[in-house]
């Protein structure tokens, strides 16, 4: 995937719920405050972090644990399960913390090849994601306290989706113009034209005979 592709849907992804809480921002925020510890949310997010995880790890080829591979799969697909089962308190946000981490290790694969420094909006917002998750992991109950914040009033439910609808289309215009016109630019860059031997012998031993 190219960095332009990842930006614009990431912006999509951010901007378009934000189109429902500003249009109704109480529904939206009680939708919004019901996440935390929604079971219809927590099943789909937690098996898919933990399939994505396990797909991840089947891809490694690390020879240090290579042995251990199959033991490895099997246990964090256990986990994964057994989490479903076993801590449904939080489960949605503990699905989510795992997707943030994993999605931030997409986004700093992707956006390395970039030589634009505009790449830089991807990388922080990697970064954030990897905080978050971490923070959210061991900490789950905060998102709930955040989420409250932010949802106390329609006027709080409205500035801040209009603060992410204007991220998420910042995303968009990146996406479909700085990095898409570096990824031609690399694309265009000339290779160097091979030179024959007998040339490189010639201005190797001072160019002419005689």
């Amino acid at each position: 995937m190219q960095l332009s592709t990842l930006a614009v849907l990431l912006g999509l992804g951010i901007g378009l719920p934000q189109v429902w809480g500003l249009l109704k921002p109480g529904a939206f925020g009680k939708a919004i405050r019901a996440f935390p510890r929604s079971e219809v949310w927590g099943y789909p997010l937690m098996l898919l972090a933990t399939g994505w995880f396990v797909w991840n790890l089947k891809q490694e080829n690390i020879s240090d644990f290579a042995a251990w591979k199959p033991f490895m799969l099997v246990g964090f697909g256990a986990v994964g399960v057994l989490a479903c089962i076993f801590v449904r308190d939080y489960l949605p946000v503990r699905g989510l913390a795992i997707l943030l981490l994993l999605l931030a290790k997409v986004a700093l694969d992707i956006q390395r090849w970039s030589d634009t420094d505009w790449k830089n909006v991807i990388t922080t917002l990697a970064y954030v994601w990897v905080t978050a998750g971490v923070v959210l992991t061991v900490s789950p109950w905060w998102l709930r306290d955040w989420i409250n914040w932010l949802t106390a009033t329609e006027r709080r439910v409205r500035v801040g989706c209009g603060l992410r609808l204007a991220f998420g289309l910042g995303l968009i215009v990146l996406g479909l113009t700085v990095y898409r016109a570096d990824e031609r630019a690399r694309l265009g860059q000339p290779r160097a034209a091979a030179v024959p031997a007998h040339v490189e012998m010639g201005q190797g031993s001072g160019g002419s005979y005689g």
